[in-house]
């Protein structure tokens, strides 16, 4: 037997061949649109360009999932359908998990190697994903003045408007418990939902009351530490995209005119559950 068709796997005879009228892989992905989305600037082109424009674009799409996701799970919470919001949480870990991970591979990219073409990128910056900002909005870290940011686009601006209006998966979080018995302030209940929270002390003792006993509270105190794991999550991408910048421009401005890595540093300090982590202290032991 020829030592080439010994390694040859055969095509089995019920393999679909013929796509001229059936729907195929590349059909149903898209992926001539998908593939063409990839257009380098730089010229002559840049070959880590291609690195960049990869990165950025398929963590996009990660977080066109992540939204996705987040606003089920919220909507979720609303019809007190704990179970399968959950289930969309646990997912939205798992990509969190990927795109922190994806941090490595751009951190290939060295100092003389972006510097060779991060002149075409103008001011072009990741400070500008309106999706990232819908993320934030969701999870409660709103800030009504990175509107206008987006006020050239009049789609993302509508994505933004209405997550920056509705409840944040927290806010729906404490509704449910209250639903549920809870003593939930009324004044935090309805808050305004615009405007970013902030620590709540009058919430500490509700939580240390799950936290003291969990085989009773068993299912608020498992949603509070999957939350919990969404806020830890956020803060290791966080943490990893400031030592990404620092690696590649050290303290050099971001093309989108904000300070760069001093910028990145200061978004460690913001948070979404801080009385989650609150009542740790108070649990005795």
């Amino acid at each position: 037997m020829d030592g080439v068709e010994a390694n040859t796997r055969t095509i089995e005879a019920s393999v679909v061949t013929d796509f001229s009228d059936r729907m195929s892989y590349g059909g149903y992905l898209d992926l001539p649109t998908l593939l063409s989305a990839q257009r380098p600037i730089s010229r002559p082109e840049h070959h880590d360009e291609l690195l960049f424009i990869i990165q950025h674009q398929t963590t996009e799409l990660w977080l066109k999932l992540v939204l996705h996701e987040l606003e089920t799970a919220r909507d979720l919470l609303r019809a007190d359908e704990l179970a399968p919001a959950l289930k969309c949480i646990a997912r939205v870990k798992h990509i969190q998990k990927t795109l922190t991970e994806q941090w490595s591979v751009l951190a290939t990219l060295t100092p003389t190697e972006y510097a060779q073409f991060r002149g075409v990128l103008g001011n072009a910056s990741g400070f500008q994903s309106y999706q990232y900002r819908a993320v934030e909005f969701v999870l409660g870290n709103k800030n009504a003045k990175m509107m206008q940011v987006f006020e050239s686009d009049a789609a993302a601006s509508a994505i933004l408007r209405h997550a920056l209006e509705s409840p944040s998966l927290y806010d729906e979080f404490l509704r449910l418990l209250d639903r549920a018995g809870y003593p939930i302030p009324a004044e935090i209940l309805e808050r305004d939902v615009t405007q970013a929270w902030t620590f709540s002390p009058e919430l500490v003792p509700v939580f240390a009351s799950i936290y003291a006993d969990t085989s009773e509270h068993w299912a608020a105190y498992e949603t509070c530490e999957e939350l919990v794991d969404l806020e830890d999550n956020f803060q290791l991408w966080r943490f990893r995209h400031l030592k990404t910048v620092e690696r590649i421009i050290g303290s050099k401005t971001g093309t989108g005119g904000s300070s760069g890595a001093s910028f990145l540093r200061r978004a460690l300090d913001l948070t979404f559950f801080p009385e989650l982590y609150a009542v740790r202290t108070e649990i005795p032991g």
